[in-house]
């Protein structure tokens, strides 16, 4: 399993309906696992409601986990994606 740290851009929107739709679609591409966690709280990174369940707003941080094949390239793609603010 790996992870990362990342933070929601401060002068963005946080992820509503689109970033969340962007970061599934990404996410789904992948066999492995993807689990977001935020304050304890863990979600599929597959499920658009479980990301805006999160209500992850501008400066929020919260953790990308992946486990199993290809992990790491999910974890750069989705990583990607958050980087520059789910576009």
């Amino acid at each position: 399993m790996k992870e990362i740290l990342l933070k929601i851009n401060e002068n963005g929107t946080g992820m509503h309906a689109r970033p969340a739709s962007v970061f599934v679609n990404c996410a789904s591409k992948f066999p492995c696992e993807i689990t977001v966690v935020k304050d304890d709280v863990e979600v599929n990174g597959k499920s658009i409601m479980g990301l805006m369940m999160l209500a992850l707003a501008p400066g929020n941080e919260f953790k990308i986990q992946v486990k199993g094949e290809k992990e790491e390239e999910a974890l750069e793609a989705l990583s990607n994606i958050v980087n520059n603010d789910f576009v």
